[in-house]
């Protein structure tokens, strides 16, 4: 007889393969047909609510893996609250203005002469189908990653109604009187000519002049000092040469002591050693000198022998230079803030090209000083160190870490130019608390992972200096504000703003340049277009992306979920970008933080840990992964991988994500085809005892794992799953119940138990994985029988519970001690070839623990024929447990070529349990 048949042996047409790469495409393209991100929203109509806000990536070039990490970890944040129950919103969203885009457009035209020759309009038209262009680009590539959110509604920040808004929260915060314009030096890129904010400087290494420079007293000021009749010269120390024509004045520490030397210099006394030391000055302290003698006393600048003001500042430091700060107002934050304390003149002799102007002529900032107009600075630095003379009293160079151009990656300089500020220290309207405080008091109040990004943005919030979000381009959206002409005035007229907002919510931003003052100005507002004029900067495309909560969370335009927004997850990076540029616009106009919560990842490395470049030929694409792996292989290398650091991937670790997906796979698919003709739960109570012990470690395991991923921390929670699902399901579980599973009769009460138990645990770990794999849990759903999936027609129409369980005697820690006694004897006799299988052998013991439990129990446990207190007859080893001895022996009784039990009282007969299954 063939007993094949008479076995139930697993079934299921849930493919061992996935095939990934062929049928993802599909099953992606069936969800998008059937609109399941609106059935996710009716699914959970009236459940408690989670909003994450997508932060926008830029609309310009094809995705790259970081997009992928960021896109797919936001997608299953969002899907592990959907299947936990949640009401849960999603709405992607592009950033489009600003200046790569611009730059692009740029380069297409054939340079920056082609694009002036065009008119501000035409500019903007082609940067606009740029972005578009790019939008829908990105928005496939997103999608192939099974990532589910509103496609049908994303937000764009160069659309009509959003860039309305943009301008509106602009308008609010003028309201609550924290927007300033004044002349302010600022970081100014002169490669792009236009000023940038602290998100959009970089550093790298330049080579610089370290100079230290005499200035003499004026007879005044030596009088004042008692230093009649001698020489004595201030020592300032600059790194940018060409700065000294704008200068000043010299800022000295007003608590620290200076002293004059015998060779007539005056230095800080802290310094006076390591200036001997370095040649600066030569001969000993002559004399101890109170600073405060010197305040308000002039010097002569050596190189145009104008007057420099010596001037107190608690920004001089002891650490470096001379004690004596070159204070140029025009060059720098703290040479500005000194110079507003003392009245200092503000010099600006660079042009938006970085270059000297006619200033530098008409004010005699230098020696034949037309020879330096229309120069580049950096060029100037070593004429302007020869025309120092005998003044400069020591030259060298040395290589540091300097502000540049995050997109020309050109050295920054510092230039006065009349810009846009948002006030930080200042209080809003109706508030007793400045702007700064407010946002450190919200950076307080919110969730922070990993919890070091709350003193990273902390620290940031603390030291940033007022926000220039004025930039001078033409990709943006205008700061639209008209100013009196015989005035300056900027009219802030409520009607005003409304009315440009409502052409702007009509016909885009693109208006302010199209539309003539006539008709952009409010009929009713009292002046005639000839008096005003349009204020022509643009806003920083950080003013863009900050405004996102506003222009979508609390705009109505879009059904994108509540402000404030549960979640921001964005990279490490935007600490210093979009996470503060939405925390002071949320603070200024609402008085709170726009996140409830803050998440940063890493960035994307090699697996030596090296950042990737198409040089090195260590770039992985998120398009290549798709086409050699599929996309679900991305999703798990993305839950698998620690995001809180730095996160590695190549071809080597993508091979392994891809073996780890094929063993759950086929993990599920064991545990489908065993449970296929279940129709009916068995009670907790009426399992046996391993059915119970499988399900009380996985009520366990699915608990911390959910907490694990509730917390935001799934590659902890992925490394306890698999090691559950490698030991004791697969290795322990799956392994113990096949005997019953396919040897016993289809409905006897021990084989449904099990099948049971199975079915719970699938049920669970199905939706728990959901989030991450959800293209394999959809196809399971598919294939899955009724026992698990109910009435559900795909995965989105379930909700993950936890299992049940109950009382059980099982002492699973007595037992597995006992297991893995026996399994280290049973190495040893399967490498010396005494046996082929378990099964061969018996166990004999006295454990009370062990002989507990249900005979058949206790087999499946071992895996072996027997389990009894009968005296082995032929002993080939032995353990103990907690003073219990077991012996192991050779089964005596013959094996049942149906089970393959050694069970049979006969040879070539069937065990008595197999007899009673063929015969009903």
């Amino acid at each position: 007889m063939d007993y094949k048949d008479t076995l139930l042996l697993p079934t299921t047409n849930f493919a061992m393969r996935g095939n990934l790469i062929n049928n993802e495409p599909k099953r992606y393209a069936s969800w998008d047909e059937n609109k399941v991100y609106e059935k996710m929203k009716a699914n959970r109509k009236d459940a408690p609510s989670f909003t994450l806000h997508d932060g926008p990536p830029y609309a310009n070039g094809n995705i790259h893996i970081g997009h992928a990490l960021n896109k797919v970890l936001k997608d299953i944040i969002v899907k592990h609250n959907y299947f936990d129950g949640k009401s849960v919103r999603f709405t992607p969203g592009w950033d489009c203005h600003g200046l790569p885009i611009e730059q692009q457009v740029e380069k297409k035209l054939g340079g920056k002469k082609k694009k002036e020759e065009l008119e501000v309009a035409k500019v903007r038209e082609l940067c606009r189908a740029h972005a578009d262009k790019f939008v829908n680009v990105q928005k496939e590539e997103f999608k192939k990653l099974g990532i589910l959110a509103d496609w049908e509604n994303p937000y764009v920040t160069m659309d009509y109604k959003f860039e309305a808004n943009i301008y509106r929260t602009l308008c609010s915060v003028a309201k609550k009187g924290l927007l300033i314009e004044r002349s302010k030096p600022v970081y100014w890129s002169w490669a792009e000519r236009t000023a940038l904010a602290e998100a959009e400087v970089e550093y790298e290494d330049k080579e610089s002049h370290s100079i230290y420079v005499a200035f003499e007293l004026s007879d005044e000021a030596k009088a004042k000092a008692d230093l009649v009749d001698k020489k004595a010269s201030l020592v300032i120390w600059t790194t940018t040469p060409w700065t000294l024509p704008a200068n000043t004045g010299i800022s000295l520490h007003p608590e620290e002591k200076y002293v004059l030397t015998t060779d007539g210099y005056i230095v800080a006394k802290a310094l006076f050693e390591s200036l001997l030391e370095l040649g600066v000055v030569k001969g000993e302290i002559a004399q101890d000198i109170d600073s405060k003698l010197f305040e308000n006393q002039v010097a002569i600048n050596p190189l145009n022998q104008r007057t420099s003001k010596v001037v107190l500042g608690d920004h001089v430091l002891m650490d470096s230079g001379t004690g004596g700060v070159h204070t140029a107002p025009g060059h720098g934050e703290d040479d500005y803030r000194v110079g507003l304390k003392y009245d200092l003149e503000v010099v600006m002799p660079v042009d938006e090209t970085g270059c000297f102007d006619e200033t530098i002529v008409k004010q005699k900032l230098l020696p034949n000083p037309e020879e330096f107009v229309g120069k580049l600075i950096f060029k100037c630095n070593d004429r302007i160190l020869e025309l120092l003379g005998d003044a400069l009293l020591y030259d060298t160079k040395f290589t540091h870490s300097y502000p540049h151009c995050w997109r020309s990656h050109t050295p920054l300089i510092f230039r006065a130019t009349k810009q846009w500020f948002i006030s930080v220290d200042e209080k809003p309207e109706g508030e007793d608390k400045t702007l700064r405080n407010i946002a450190l008091s919200e950076v307080e109040k919110t969730l922070f992972v990993p919890e070091t990004g709350r003193n990273r943005l902390n620290s940031m919030v603390e030291n940033r200096p007022d926000w220039c979000i004025s930039r001078q381009r033409d990709w943006g959206v205008p700061i639209a504000f008209f100013r009196v002409k015989a005035t300056g005035e900027v009219i802030f007229d409520e009607k005003v703003l409304n009315y440009v907002a409502m052409i702007f919510e009509m016909q885009g931003s693109d208006a302010w340049y199209s539309m003539d003052i006539a008709s952009l100005l409010y009929p009713g507002s009292g002046y005639s277009a000839d008096e005003v004029e349009k204020v022509n900067d643009i806003l920083d495309v950080w003013f863009d992306s900050g405004s996102t909560w506003n222009s979508v969370l609390k705009s109505r335009n879009y059904d994108a979920g509540e402000y404030q927004a549960d979640l921001y997850v964005e990279g490490s990076d935007q600490h210093r970008g979009w996470f503060q540029s939405s925390l002071f616009l949320s603070c200024a106009v609402e008085h709170k933080a726009p996140y409830k919560g803050v998440l940063t990842h890493g960035f994307t490395v090699d697996d030596k840990g090296e950042k990737m470049s198409k040089s090195k030929g260590n770039v992985i694409a998120p398009d290549k992964v798709l086409k050699e792996y599929g996309s679900e292989i991305l999703r798990l290398w993305v839950a698998s991988s620690d995001y809180q650091g730095d996160l590695k991937i190549s071809q080597g670790i993508l091979k392994q994500i891809s073996e780890n997906y094929r063993k759950l796979r086929n993990t599920f698919r064991i545990m489908l085809a065993n449970i296929n003709d279940l129709e009916t739960l068995t009670a907790y109570d009426d399992m046996g005892e391993l059915d119970k012990w499988i399900l009380d470690v996985a009520q366990n395991t699915f608990s911390e794992v959910h907490k694990s991923f509730s917390d935001y921390n799934f590659v902890n929670g992925m490394s306890i799953l698999n090691n559950f699902i490698a030991n004791e399901l697969s290795g322990m579980y799956i392994d113990m119940t096949k005997d019953s599973l396919y040897c016993n009769a289809q409905n006897d009460p021990r084989r449904m138990a099990s099948q049971s138990a199975m079915a719970i645990i699938t049920r669970s770990l199905l939706l728990l994985m959901a989030p991450i794999l959800t293209y394999t849990a959809d196809e399971i759903i598919e294939h899955a029988p009724a026992i698990v999936k109910g009435d559900a027609e795909s995965i989105f129409d379930l909700v993950y519970s936890d299992i049940k369980t109950g009382e059980s005697n099982f002492d699973a820690e007595y037992m597995t001690k006992a297991r893995d006694g026996f399994g280290s004897i049973v190495d040893g006799l399967k490498k010396e070839k005494i046996i082929k299988s378990t099964l061969e052998l018996v166990i004999s013991t006295e454990s009370k623990t062990a002989l507990a439990l249900d005979a058949v129990d206790a087999e499946d446990w071992f895996v072996v024929s027997s389990v009894s207190n009968e005296k082995a007859s032929e002993e080939l080893g032995s353990f103990e447990v907690d003073g219990d001895k077991f012996t192991i022996a050779k089964a005596t009784a013959h094996k049942c070529p149906r089970c393959w039990k050694f069970q049979a009282k006969e040879e070539d007969s069937t065990c008595q349990r197999c007899e009673e299954v063929i015969g009903a």
